[in-house]
């Protein structure tokens, strides 16, 4: 069980942040170096339902540059459970890249598949026929349990005054945990990093308890052209942000996140007297595909 010790709700202030507003990060990518972020809550309930229902491991689905299956390669081994990632894509070489190399260090047994297998059901086809017995998480923690553990995340700190809170976007799961979790009065907003997503609506929607009532949207114009997509632009407001702020932020999630909160503020969508609460939700391994020295810190 990772303590939360570390984590800390940071107010900032930026020459474009207008006085009557004002705002906060909740940095759980300082929770731990490896573990970072949302993916702990996302996995807290599953590891603990694999290991309540004695399952013989746990496993899990992703991409070659997956932050989820990192973590939960980690998570598994501290909490003494066997786990299988099978991951999108070929293998395409003996060297394994920085984010499946960390999986392999802490155990992580990997299945690779074929794009277009994974599109056919064949990761579902090796579950059913080698792995039957373990407890399955899917691709980015997205389920109940998922959700169920990003619940979690609004009351490591006092956060009742906060009127909004915003999240990145990936799979829908941690935004459906801070909307089950929030306040009548708060209104939670979700910023998807794919292109598209409008899908994600449904997604969400499926993870609430049924008698929710929080207001909650998701803002579809904010993915920078879609889901790891980098621009100049972008790397220069990360550079900003952190001169001002010094909060370091990723190219996929929390940097395109403050930039689209950016962005609401100078369009007016905040009224005065706004409080907002930004959630940090880690993943700044991301980074590492970027040229030394492109990123400020």
């Amino acid at each position: 069980m990772l303590r939360y010790d570390n984590i800390t709700l940071e107010s900032f202030h930026t020459t474009w942040l207008p006085k009557s507003i004002q705002a906060a990060m909740l940095r759980l990518d300082k929770m731990d170096d490896l573990i970072s972020g949302n993916k702990w809550f996302k996995l807290k309930e599953n590891i603990k339902a694999a290991i309540d229902q004695g399952s013989n491991g746990l496993l899990t689905y992703g991409g070659a540059y997956s932050n989820h299956i990192a973590a939960t390669a980690l998570a598994c081994k501290e909490a003494g459970l066997a786990c299988v990632g099978i991951i999108r894509g070929e293998e395409h070489c003996s060297q394994l890249n920085h984010t499946l190399q960390m999986a392999d260090d802490n155990g992580m047994g990997l299945i690779f598949v074929s794009r277009e297998d994974y599109r056919n059901g064949r990761a579902k086809e090796l579950w059913e026929t080698f792995y039957l017995d373990y407890h399955v998480v899917p691709e980015g923690g997205h389920n109940d349990l998922g959700a169920k553990g990003c619940e979690e995340i609004l009351s490591i700190f006092p956060t009742s005054d906060f009127t909004h809170i915003l999240c990145a976007v990936g799979t829908g799961t941690t935004l459906a945990g801070l909307i089950n979790s929030a306040l009548p009065h708060q209104q939670v907003i979700g910023i998807p990093v794919l292109k598209g997503a409008q899908y994600l609506e449904k997604e969400v929607g499926d993870l609430l308890h049924p008698a929710n009532t929080t207001h909650w949207e998701l803002l579809h114009d904010y993915h920078g052209g879609g889901y790891a997509k980098k621009s100049p632009a972008l790397i220069d407001f990360i550079n900003s942000f952190y001169a001002a702020t010094g909060i370091p932020t990723d190219i996929i999630y929390t940097g395109k996140l403050v930039m689209a909160f950016h962005e609401l503020v100078h369009q007016g969508y905040f009224p005065d007297n706004s409080k907002v609460l930004l959630i940090h939700t880690g993943g700044l391994q991301g980074n590492l595909s970027l040229a030394p020295g492109v990123l400020s810190f």
